[in-house]
């Protein structure tokens, strides 16, 4: 069942032009100039109960803005959104009892206040129940290792501190919905990891559902299966990560430690040596192949009947390679899954 719909949603910024100093002051007052700033151009999808989806694209591609639409902050220009059946700007209220949000780089907390205070002041405005409060209190500071935070002021914590702190602030009402805008911006691995172990937790067992714009896509592969692409404004891409994947990630690399350097060799087709080293102390030969004409075996069957190869590795093109070939016009502009 969707529980979000977005239908031909666009927003647009009048965005005023001034020439600069007192003269241009005054022309701007007299006769003023502005452009419009198309942010979402009529874009569409739908979200069902209980998926993580990745919304991703470049800085400036109109993921946040998108957010806000979601979230009642901003006015749509045109087109249709409704979140739970709400439309999400005109019943702001009702809205914001069914979601939660983190924005990696805004904090909803109280920035003078212990940590306690302010989920005790977040679930008195939500009005959770008091029991169901102190159960869901006692979840966190146990998942997200809270304990020893809840006592010390906002502004005293540390990055890390202060998102496991905001996750426990967006999800202390228990929302249906969560949107994360950059949850792990600026954090170490160790941390990440624990936030999204928590996320995969809540959407195991609460069936949360999650929409995540980040650009670490490492959040994207360890949370979801979904992802949705825009760019300037436009849908690139909807559907399943593996698509992706299969469909951009079609080459593979394997790199071979070798005893000697490698002179010439015969390769299979669609491969090619993509690098060929000889550093004093290092042997090592990769070869870059395509999936589709070839397989593993083939190649390092290949290479091990004309080389004494000490060891081997296989690698799969990473998340982030496949985005950048999509860019840089891979996919074309229209082109959904």
């Amino acid at each position: 069942m969707s529980i979000i719909q977005v239908n031909n949603l666009s927003k647009v910024f009048r965005i005023n032009q001034k020439d600069p100093g007192l003269r241009g002051a005054i022309k701007a007052l007299v006769k003023p100039r502005h452009i419009d700033k198309v942010a979402v151009n009529r874009i569409s999808f739908q979200v069902d109960k209980g998926e993580m989806v990745g919304y991703i694209g470049v800085n400036g591609a109109g993921k946040s803005t998108t957010i806000k639409l979601l979230t009642g902050i901003l006015l749509p220009s045109g087109g249709r959104v409704r979140v739970l059946g709400l439309d999400p700007h005109r019943q702001r209220v009702a809205n914001a009892q069914n979601i939660g949000v983190v924005f990696g780089q805004r904090t909803q907390l109280w920035w003078d206040l212990a940590l306690i205070e302010s989920l005790n002041l977040i679930g008195k405005i939500y009005q959770v129940k008091p029991d169901r409060y102190q159960q869901l209190l006692k979840q966190f500071s146990t998942t997200l290792e809270l304990d020893e935070l809840l006592h010390i002021p906002i502004r005293n914590m540390s990055l890390g501190q202060k998102m496991r702190a905001e996750l426990a602030a967006a999800l202390i009402h228990e929302p249906q919905i969560v949107y994360l805008d950059e949850p792990t911006i600026g954090l170490d691995l160790i941390v990440k990891e624990r936030i999204r172990e928590f996320i995969k937790q809540q959407n195991r067992e609460r069936g949360i559902t999650v929409i995540l714009t980040t650009h670490d896509l490492g959040d994207i592969e360890e949370l979801c299966q979904r992802v949705i692409i825009i760019d300037d404004g436009q849908l690139f891409y909807d559907g399943p990560l593996n698509t992706i994947k299969d469909r951009f990630g079609k080459y593979r690399q394997i790199t071979f430690e070798t005893l000697a350097p490698v002179g010439k060799i015969k390769l299979p087709p669609g491969a090619e040596i993509a690098t060929n080293g000889h550093t004093p102390g290092e042997r090592e030969l990769i070869i870059r192949f395509d999936r589709t004409m070839t397989t593993a075996s083939q190649v390092a069957a290949e290479i091990m009947n004309q080389v004494e190869v000490v060891d081997f590795s296989l690698s799969e093109p990473g998340l982030a390679s496949i985005i950048k070939q999509i860019y840089n016009g891979a996919l074309q502009s229209g082109a959904t899954s």
